[in-house]
């Protein structure tokens, strides 16, 4: 006997082994093994990173494909995504760290010219909303790639332009934000972003974020000097220092001139892309809801989607369980979060590597587990 009422899968990709769609289609297969005619539906979810723009194509936006600078210029063949007069922009996907050639990280030298270049493209084609998705940057630039994209200038002792890149900002000695484009005023930018970092200091985006992108101590050093003669010119220009708002050191400083510059506001990006499936509407009805990720630890804590999700089923009344590659998770913190159990790879292949290469039968048969003890009469 089928009880009523459906489950509903909630999951970003599985990092390093399943894209979010491959995720998703293993475990519908291995639930309706476990529990046949259980009605099963899906939903792709990400927190502003990497599949943002397919979350938000699931949820009915229209790609619009352009080609952009890469986080070292190079061209890169990437898209936004559009729904009426809302736009939605993936940093990761134009010039994040996936986007870097060979894999090879440049510290000082990577700019965020390319999200720039496509909020461009988006503001051109009329759009009145933007939702900018920051997570999986390669720069640590304080956005001025992003912003020179849209007009700005940033000009050493001589006059001149400033190179791509973090890196030289040191020799930043004037700010001309007079052309800048002039659809900013009239459009409504949103960034998602799931760091609370201020953009200067031990926690800035330098200090915290810097290492992930290649930078050595001494880099930390150089670009947190380059981020605060930054900030200080903008604030005198603008009037306004943000730069120790909560976020402000997001992708390497994209955060803070959002802010300071676009006159952005920030959420959570698991709420925003959550809102753009009418998330709501979804688990009405459900009885159970499966969500996760490769590795549920800590940083799931903070905020990552399945906590997100988490909440959201939480709030509705309907169960949640987590599946997952491993969990570094205690049982408590998980409670905490709001999973009332984890399902782990490892729970069936102890070997990390072995799990890594095989994660899409292990998955279908973990899942086929899960609903034998979730669904059974």
């Amino acid at each position: 006997m089928t009880h009523p009422g459906h489950v509903l899968i909630a999951c970003d990709k599985f990092k390093g082994s399943l894209s979010a769609h491959q995720v998703i289609e293993h475990l519908q297969a291995g639930l309706q093994e476990g529990a046949p005619g259980v009605d099963v539906r899906s939903v792709i979810i990400a927190d502003g990173g990497d599949g943002t723009l397919d979350a938000a194509e699931v949820a009915g936006f229209e790609p619009v494909p352009l080609t952009c600078a890469g986080p070292t210029g190079e061209p890169v063949h990437t898209r936004y995504v559009r729904r009426g007069h809302e736009a939605v922009v993936e940093m990761a996907d134009a010039c994040g760290l996936m986007r870097l050639p060979a894999g090879e990280r440049r510290a000082l030298e990577a700019s965020s010219a390319g999200l720039g270049e496509v909020i461009k493209a988006a503001l051109d084609a009329d759009v009145q909303e933007i939702v900018i998705g920051i997570g999986g940057s390669a720069s640590t630039d304080g956005g001025v790639g992003m912003l020179t994209a849209l007009g700005a200038r940033f000009l050493d002792e001589h006059g001149q332009e400033l190179p791509p890149g973090g890196g030289a900002l040191t020799t930043l000695e004037r700010v001309d934000l007079s052309g800048l484009h002039p659809r900013l005023s009239e459009v409504a930018i949103t960034v998602a972003c799931d760091v609370d970092n201020p953009l200067l200091g031990e926690r800035g985006a330098a200090a915290i974020f810097g290492p992930q992108k290649g930078a050595s101590p001494q880099d930390v050093k150089h670009l947190d000097t380059g981020l605060a003669r930054l900030a200080q010119l903008v604030a005198q220009a603008t009037g306004r220092d943000v730069a120790d708002q909560p976020g402000a050191g997001a992708a390497g400083g994209v955060g803070w001139a959002a802010l300071a510059v676009l006159g952005a506001r920030m959420r959570p990006g698991i709420e925003i892309v959550l809102d753009l499936n009418n998330f709501g509407e979804l688990l009405n009805g459900a009885r159970l809801v499966v969500t996760g990720e490769g590795s549920l630890d800590l940083q799931t804590l903070l905020g990552k989607a399945p906590a997100g999700v988490a909440a959201a089923a939480r709030a509705a009344g309907v169960p949640i369980v987590a599946v997952c590659g491993r969990a570094l998770l205690s049982e408590q913190e998980a409670a905490e979060v709001g999973f009332e159990r984890l399902y782990r790879l490892t729970d069936i292949e102890p070997d990390e590597a072995t799990c890594m290469e095989q994660a899409g039968p292990l998955l279908r048969t973990l899942a086929a587990r899960l609903a034998v003890a979730e669904l059974s009469d």
